[in-house]
């Protein structure tokens, strides 16, 4: 029986990551104007204002058809029934009543079409953020995803879209209409009595310096609740995905806390968002009442006076009408405004987060295939505000080595491979793949040289075929089976029920954690690297399974570079070579047989690990 290398403390965790709290590079926090974040939300997805000047053209007509009634109104009172005991008109009273139909039809027709084209536009708009955010996650560095729970982060692509959309076709949609009906309100208003106009902007001027004011609550306050409701989506998230580990150390109660917490902080940040948005509502009613009965005594007024009619009257009513409900429309415009502004801040969060780890594109090297010469020249590497973990780290890899990186938790192990395989660049020196900067290598070239295999094989929800062929998806089952062979594993694919089609389940879930990893090798296979990084992972497999893995270990890094993080030491035994780390430094390096005889921290780890198999 054998058991792990050593275990210690240090800056990382026990599968070698940094804890993400620990001065871990957050995501940008946009600090743009509400008018400045709604300007580059736009400016990112073009589709939004494409074919805008038509739709706000049905839009302009289906605003002004709303002004056909109270037109009409006034015709008939005045020129259709007239005064005093004259015979009304019906002639005229039919053919209003007929036009206004037909316009109402035209109207109603228009903002039909205007509804379709909107949709259209800001769901292809929408759908163009979330792909330049989706991808723009997955060129962020490890680091800087690891600065927030993983649910938090799926929460900008998914959720705080979402508001931009609820906005974008339903407050959007209101705030056009509603500002075009309000112009237009008062126009006509104006027309029929000026005196009247400026009655009602007197009652409601108080009320739009307010909400103005409001306004800078409300962003504050819906930024908080876009904030909340990441924190917990990114809780319940691990949540579930840890059931069983919750479940084996019975700690139901403590986790139902947890969440009870992020879900009141998240309905505390809600409410106090709402009770500041339907503030705006009974006050507009209080002034939307006292205009009518301004506007009733001063028309009244008026009448007697002879500046205006019945009939301009009564229009001037339905106008009135007109005009408060997009006062009284603008708490919801307001309160979606403000959730879409915040959702909108955080996904330009992301966006604007510059990925340290970048690829130099067209700029980049192209090297051809071929075995894989690795040099460290003077590498040392610091995590954000944090001590040095590597220094001067200055070693070559000859082609086709077989290379074991020994060291207790905390000693380096991790972060040398992650340097390696470029998901961090160094802070000093350099690493050079056939002696070119990894920097200077284009991503594709890269990834399709180098391939890690990480201690957890991550699987996606699918087939045994899908999750295989997943580097080379042109790969056929032939060639899967090939390789499956070619590995020794035929018998453990001949014992699963369905073959190459099994599901694995949701993160391989309906698999055991050791085929999970032999599936993971498989696939590195398939992809044929030139260089292999592996983080070993036969700790927690059954002895059958570990010879297995064994086995396909040896003939997948058969002829190749490699570099293997070794938590047992008898992968140490069948490398070519040994990197021994201590404390940010390579303090040995040669053979097993070699370090085994000399005094220093191999063999004291390789005692160790003797006394604690016997």
């Amino acid at each position: 029986m054998s058991t792990p290398v050593a275990t210690g403390t240090g800056r990382e965790d026990a599968s070698g990551n940094r804890p993400a709290d620990e001065g871990a590079p957050a995501l940008h926090r946009s600090s743009d104007s509400a008018l400045g974040t709604i300007r580059r939300g736009l400016q990112l997805s073009p589709e939004f204002t494409r074919g805008l000047r038509l739709t706000l053209v049905f839009a302009l007509i289906a605003t002004v058809g709303k002004i056909i009634v109270p037109i009409a109104v006034q015709q008939i009172i005045d020129n259709g029934i007239g005064e005093g005991t004259r015979v009304p008109d019906m002639g005229f009273v039919a053919a209003a009543v007929t036009l206004c139909a037909v316009l109402l039809v035209i109207t109603a027709a228009c903002s039909f079409l205007m509804n379709v084209r909107l949709y259209r536009a800001t769901e292809s708009g929408l759908a163009t953020l979330r792909r330049k955010a989706f991808r723009h996650v997955h060129d962020l560095s490890v680091l800087t995803q690891n600065s927030e729970r993983k649910g938090a982060l799926v929460s900008r692509v998914t959720a705080d879209v979402d508001q931009i959309s609820v906005f974008m076709q339903w407050g959007g949609l209101l705030l056009i209409v509603s500002t075009g009906q309000l112009l237009i309100a008062t126009v006509l208003m104006a027309v029929y009595s000026w005196q009247l106009t400026v009655v009602v902007w007197v009652c409601f001027l108080p009320l739009l310096f307010g909400v103005r004011w409001l306004q800078r609550l409300l962003s504050r306050a819906y930024l908080k609740v876009r904030e909340r409701t990441g924190d917990m989506l990114g809780v319940i998230g691990e949540t579930v995905m840890g059931a069983a580990i919750i479940r084996a150390h019975a700690t139901e109660e403590r986790t139902a806390h947890r969440v009870d917490e992020t879900v009141l902080a998240t309905r505390r940040a809600q409410v106090r968002a709402q009770r500041l948005s339907m503030a705006v509502s009974p006050v507009a009613e209080l002034v939307a009442a006292v205009a009518n009965a301004a506007v009733v005594v001063t028309g009244v007024l008026l009448g007697v006076a002879g500046d205006i009619t019945p009939g301009e009257l009564v229009a001037f009513l339905f106008l009135v009408t007109l005009f408060i409900t997009p006062m009284m429309m603008a708490t919801e415009i307001f309160n979606e405004a403000q959730n879409a502004i915040a959702g909108w801040r955080r996904v330009l969060g992301v966006l604007d987060t510059v990925p340290d780890i970048a690829d130099p594109g067209e700029a980049g090297h192209e090297l051809p295939r071929g075995p894989v010469e690795v040099r460290f020249e003077g590498v040392g590497y610091a995590y954000p505000e944090g001590p040095t973990v590597l220094d001067g780290v200055d070693q070559e890899i000859a082609p086709g080595t077989r290379v074991a990186v020994v060291g207790e938790t905390g000693s380096g192990k991790t972060t040398f491979v992650k340097l390696l395989t470029r998901l961090m660049d160094p802070v000093e020196g350099r690493v050079l793949l056939d002696g070119v900067d990894l920097r200077e290598i284009a991503f594709s070239s890269l990834r399709s040289r180098i391939v890690m295999v990480p201690q957890e094989g991550f699987l996606f929800d699918g087939s045994l075929g899908a999750n295989i062929r997943f580097a080379r998806p042109e790969a056929g089952d032939a060639e899967l089976e090939a390789a499956i062979h070619e590995l020794g594993l035929r018998d453990w694919l001949s014992g699963l029920a369905h073959g190459l089609d099994t599901p694995v389940g949701q993160r391989g879930e309906s698999l055991s954690a050791g085929e999970r990893q032999l599936v993971a090798l498989v696939r590195a296979y398939v992809a044929d690297p030139d260089l292999l990084v592996l983080d070993e992972a036969t700790s927690a497999v059954d002895p059958h399974t570990e010879v297995r893995i064994q086995r396909a270990l040896d003939r997948l890094t058969h002829g190749r570079t490699s570099v293997t993080i070794a938590h047992r030491l008898s992968t140490a035994e069948a490398a070519d070579e040994v990197f021994v780390f201590d404390a940010g430094r390579i303090v040995q390096r040669g053979t097993h047989a070699e370090l085994v005889e000399r005094p220093g921290v191999y063999a004291d780890l390789y005692g160790s690990w003797v006394r604690s198999s016997a």
